[in-house]
């Protein structure tokens, strides 16, 4: 990949083995704009889904299936936003919320975390068909930011000490979001509460001091690599190990040819009741905002 490709739209995995850690870079920009484009969502919600974009991609090119596909869903209970959605499958993103327009205009511009969402629980799933594997971890939605319930999920839920950093900026009329995910790799640990490591291995504390000093406007540079970067912050350590990067791109695997499968599999009586008064059964995708206007014939 060119080096100007690491800039923008792509996920870097980096490795410190003298530190035990692992950790994952990613920033999005065109394809953010993309996936905004298909919505006419207010500035605060943008905001939202670019950053919640973003842990996703540094959650999903973590998959080591290349058919694996990682879901991100956050639900609540009278909250400004009662969905969240965004998912990963072979580096394609797609996202979109669910919000009260009525709610978020009593809440301000920079609303806490609570104040979007309310009581809410973040679910993390990992789909991995080559190895028929299915992981899901449920979590509540805790903390002053989505990066700080993405370092409860994997405290609580992984026990594993992680530290996450999500930033979303708007400049010149275009979008641009990046973060960092960085994690203690537990050596030679099975059988024990992996938790114990922040205690075995003081190596973690200096690599969370290190990955945390990156400023929020490193992380949404389009300007700055991710591999500088990386280097940046670690550029003391003996050696920091990048691995081949993974380009970023809108994907939503809606068609009309998958949504007459979907429809064909109701039975007959229901897909009769499903047309509409013009004739067709009229089926919306929620994260590209496209309809599709399918005739009772053609799943007949």
């Amino acid at each position: 990949m060119p080096a100007d490709r690491l800039s923008m739209d792509v996920a870097i995995g980096v490795t410190i083995p003298s530190r035990d850690a692992r950790g994952r870079a990613a920033r999005i920009g065109p394809v953010l704009d993309q996936i905004l484009s298909a919505h006419n969502y207010p500035p605060v919600i943008e905001r939202l889904l670019a950053e919640a974009l973003t842990l996703t991609a540094l959650l999903g090119s973590l998959l080591k299936d290349p058919q694996g596909q990682m879901t991100l869903q956050a639900q609540t209970e009278n909250g400004a936003v009662d969905l969240l959605v965004c998912d990963y499958l072979a580096g394609e993103l797609r996202g979109y919320v669910r919000h009260s327009p009525e709610r978020l205009a009593d809440i301000g511009p920079n609303p806490s975390l609570f104040a979007l969402f309310g009581k809410g629980y973040l679910a993390i799933t990992f789909d991995q068909p080559v190895s028929d594997e299915r992981y899901q971890g449920i979590v509540p939605l805790e903390g002053e930011s989505l990066a700080q319930a993405a370092q409860s999920y994997f405290a609580q839920s992984e026990q594993i000490p992680s530290l996450v950093r999500l930033a979303s900026e708007k400049r010149d009329g275009k979008w641009y979001a990046g973060g960092i995910l960085f994690q203690h790799l537990p050596e030679g640990e099975e059988g024990r509460e992996r938790l114990h490591t922040q205690l075995d291995h003081p190596d973690w504390p200096h690599v969370a001091i290190l990955a945390g000093s990156v400023k929020p406007e490193e992380l949404t540079d389009p300007e700055l690599p991710l591999d500088d970067l990386i280097w940046r912050l670690f550029h003391e350590e003996a050696e920091v190990l990048t691995f081949e990067p993974v380009a970023l791109k809108r994907g939503c695997r809606c068609d009309p040819d998958y949504v007459r499968s979907v429809i064909a599999r109701f039975p007959e009586e229901e897909r009769a009741e499903m047309v509409g008064p013009d004739g067709f059964i009229t089926v919306d995708c929620a994260f590209c905002s496209q309809s599709f206007p399918i005739a009772l014939e053609e799943v007949s």
